[in-house]
């Protein structure tokens, strides 16, 4: 699952605006600005949330869920190692 506060961070990581993200994945720029409008789990077809998923891991960002190794147990984002 991914949470908006999530996806605005990844994007914040990559440097990118969310027209990049929407080209990037092959989505609407709509359908980003409504993910990101989410209140907390973003909420989408999961065909376009896969797409955003697929391209945040081959832009490099690896999306962390609840109790996965990291400094702190909750949500989050992190680029991946190169």
């Amino acid at each position: 699952m991914l949470t908006s506060a999530q996806l605005k961070a990844a994007r914040a990581l990559l440097g990118l605006d969310q027209a990049d993200l929407a080209l990037a994945a092959g989505v609407s720029l709509p359908t980003i600005q409504r993910m990101e409008a989410s209140e907390g789990i973003v909420r989408a077809q999961v065909d376009s949330l896969m797409k955003v998923l697929d391209a945040l891991d081959r832009l490099g960002v690896e999306v962390m869920g609840p109790g996965q190794a990291s400094n702190a147990r909750g949500r989050g984002v992190r680029l991946k190692d190169a």
